[in-house]
């Protein structure tokens, strides 16, 4: 039976003895693991205002590592983490202890969202001055892995897993200030994007029309709205107009509404006041707020929770926003982009999508083309991508092309569009890094055949001729027959009106009258 003294003193040193809490959770379940089961340990804390828990820094017998993981709590979790919270109020010492984690509703939860098996937990509250900040955890795969003696023995420790807490909390508070200088160094960050080559391409080709309505719109402060299928790269033309605006100088904040539990996300848009709530231990700055003097992207915005939409209109007509829990008014100057792959209007019919919102948002759409649409981008998109692939693996030479591969890869519908040729790409690139890359199997093979779409044939390669009708001709769609004038297929091609239709004549493509 180990001495209860020489037990504390042992694991005291391995918790306090490294500057890095992951560095001391680690040594501290590699020796805990000699005296009770041990697979994981876990530094949590409670985030009372918004009603879920935070970790900051967990552990196992391998490695440890800093975290920043936020997991919601259901309801009946959440009504269980407020007892606990009263309890700890009126016990300052207290341990747990839950062999059956799928009976303990806060357990369930977490080990659910961590990616943890069913498991047995023993762990100990760590309060400041009454007030529950968080918790260390114990985790054993399976139950009734702890009994008495293993609890005791750990609920010695509280006062070195205190000092961890107080150490990582602190290490968070840096990590804020981080964000802060991230945000004042947005236009360094669009410089050396400048300098590393970043472009978009097809801009002068299938991505014309829509760099043209993006210098029509950036120098403005007019809201806009991008739509595209999933993959267009709708954060690529964002980006184009923020930083061919005024705004180039201030922050660019990208925030995916689709990935942001509803419970969360007025904390993480708005912000809350230091104090305001229990358990709100430093002001925290939303979104909104860091965008300030820059612009804010809201991509999936068709994911938006009914009460965030209202709060999202507020921020559109008045330019201000109240931190969660806060009464004072913070006025903002920013610009607001949104984008989406949802057919908004139609949500506005099915009462989805506030009709209000929509018009504020649809001040200036501008539509994305699908990559099935704009396959003449894809020989200028392969090489890109390949080029920029390659340094990514750290290839020594960049490998050519399979003959006949960009005809494959024309042919294709692209579903995932640029994003999945851009996986395509990489899977070519790990599969033949020497060359030549082959795309023999592209998601089932699937080809576009689609009425009304000409897809060059397979065998050969294309006439130069017949390139340069079938661009002529999806040009003239684009611009629905319109040749002479602002936004005319002239215009786009950047061709004399009359050389044009010389053009046309010569390769027999007979509509476009305009």
């Amino acid at each position: 039976m180990i001495d209860e003294n020489e037990f504390f003193r042992k694991t005291t040193l391995k918790i306090c003895g490294s500057l890095k809490i992951e560095e001391g959770l680690r040594d501290c379940i590699r020796y805990l693991s000699d005296f009770m089961p041990a697979d994981n340990i876990y530094l949590e804390s409670y985030e009372e205002d918004i009603g879920a828990m935070r970790y900051v820094a967990r552990a196992d017998k391998e490695k440890g590592e800093l975290l920043n993981v936020l997991v919601p709590l259901s309801a009946e979790a959440k009504a269980r983490a407020e007892a606990n919270v009263r309890q700890v109020r009126e016990n300052p010492d207290p341990f747990f202890m839950s062999n059956q984690s799928d009976e303990n509703p806060i357990a369930r939860d977490l080990l659910k969202a961590l990616g943890h098996p069913p498991s047995s937990i023993l762990g100990i509250s760590l309060a400041i001055s009454g007030q529950f900040v968080g918790a260390v955890l114990l985790i054993a795969a399976g139950s009734d892995r702890f009994n008495a003696h293993h609890a005791k023995l750990f609920a010695t420790l509280k006062e070195p897993f205190f000092v961890a807490m107080s150490n990582a909390l602190q290490h968070r508070e840096v990590l804020k200030f981080k964000d802060l200088l991230a945000d004042d160094n947005r236009f360094l960050q669009s410089e050396l994007r400048r300098m590393s080559g970043d472009e978009i391409v097809g801009a002068n080709f299938g991505l014309k029309p829509v760099m043209y309505q993006v210098q029509q719109v950036a120098t403005l402060g007019s809201p806009v709205l991008i739509l595209g299928e999933t993959g267009t790269g709708k954060d690529v033309i964002a980006n184009a107009i923020h930083y061919a605006s005024a705004r180039s100088e201030g922050p660019f904040v990208s925030v995916n509404c689709g990935a942001i539990p509803d419970s969360l996300i007025d904390s993480e848009l708005f912000g809350h006041e230091k104090g305001a709530f229990t358990g709100a231990l430093s002001q925290k700055r939303g979104r909104f707020e860091r965008a300030n003097k820059g612009t804010i992207f809201l991509d999936e915005i068709g994911e938006l929770p009914p009460a965030a939409q209202v709060r999202l209109l507020r921020v559109l007509q008045n330019r201000e926003i109240e931190r969660v829990g806060g009464v004072k008014t913070i006025s903002l100057d920013i610009r607001i982009i949104a984008a989406t792959n949802r057919n908004l209007e139609e949500m506005v019919k099915d009462g989805l999508f506030r009709e209000d919102l929509w018009f504020r948002l649809n001040v200036f759409p501008i539509s994305i083309p699908p990559l099935r649409r704009r396959s003449g981008d894809i020989p200028a998109l392969v090489r890109h991508l390949i080029e920029r692939k390659a340094k990514e693996l750290k290839l020594r030479n960049t490998p050519d092309l399979a003959a006949g591969s960009i005809q494959t890869l024309m042919a294709y519908d692209w579903p995932g569009n640029v994003r999945e040729l851009e996986n395509a790409i990489e899977r070519a690139l790990i599969l033949h890094p020497e060359g030549p890359l082959q795309f023999e199997d592209l998601s089932g093979a699937r080809r576009t055949h689609g009425e009304g779409q000409e897809r060059p044939s397979l065998p050969g390669v294309l006439g130069l001729d017949k390139v340069i009708k079938r661009h002529i001709e999806r040009v003239l769609e684009m611009t629905d027959g319109k040749i002479h004038g602002p936004g005319g297929a002239g215009e786009l091609l950047e061709m004399n009106p009359n050389t044009l239709r010389s053009k046309m004549k010569n390769l027999g493509i007979t509509f476009g009258k305009k």
